[in-house]
């Protein structure tokens, strides 16, 4: 496989209802970052034609609408999404098996160009006492592990985790096994609403394959410069 260039490990999250906002940034960005992430606000607001105009800016598209629901219905929604090609699609992992299992072979029925399958695990915004107050008595990296682990054997291509589980599920999961990583705040940043973050050159060095990078991007003064500045510090960490 190639090896990605320091900008295409970005994502740039694009978290906008506003069409003609998320176009601009999207044109503005093309070549800077790898591709942009769309979820479920802009989706919402903008439904599958936003996403194919935003995709016709050039860049890859990973549709992040964390898909949770019985088989079938998950299973249709995935082919759904197939009509505007994306890069990497999500479902929640906990689903569970027979749920995972139908998005795979729904992503499958786009042959060699079908979007990567990834589990959510925990949410970034999430840490021990949320997990506790929802009848998780497990710590998060168990409970991300246990979660990840889960996406493998069925055949999902990866998960979305905080950074500070990079590390434990390369160890027990594998080099192949995909980790894409929200949270992510260059150290200029503010933190926001994310619990647990790292920076962008530390997650790439312990084994992160993609960043989601939101609003260190969209609300910098001066968007290109900062995602220029988070590849710059992605190259010089790794």
């Amino acid at each position: 496989m190639t090896k990605l260039k320091s900008h295409e490990r970005t994502f740039v999250a694009l978290d906008t209802s506003d069409l003609l906002q998320a176009l601009e940034l999207a044109n503005a960005l093309s070549g800077h970052v790898g591709g942009v992430k769309l979820g479920k606000e802009f989706f919402t607001a903008c439904g599958l034609d936003g996403v194919q105009a935003v995709k016709e800016c050039g860049m890859p598209v990973f549709l992040d609408l964390k898909f949770h629901d019985i088989p079938n219905t998950v299973a249709g929604a995935i082919k759904a999404a197939l009509l505007v090609s994306p890069c990497m699609v999500n479902v929640h992992a906990c689903g569970g098996e027979t749920m995972l299992r139908a998005a795979v072979q729904s992503a499958e029925e786009a042959g060699e160009g079908r979007p990567l399958v990834l589990g959510v695990t925990v949410l970034t915004s999430m840490d021990e006492s949320d997990l506790q107050k929802i009848g998780i008595e497990c710590s998060v990296s168990d409970q991300v592990l246990r979660l990840a682990y889960l996406c493998q054997i069925n055949g999902l291509d990866g998960v979305v985790c905080s950074a500070q589980e990079v590390e434990g599920l390369r160890k027990h999961l594998g080099k192949n096994f995909k980790l894409v990583v929200p949270g992510i705040r260059p150290h200029w940043a503010q933190n926001n609403d994310q619990k647990r973050i790292v920076t962008p050159a530390d997650a790439i060095a312990i084994g992160a394959d993609y960043l989601v990078i939101g609003r260190p991007i969209t609300k910098a003064d001066d968007p290109i410069e900062a995602a220029d500045k988070i590849a710059a510090e992605i190259a010089a960490g790794t």
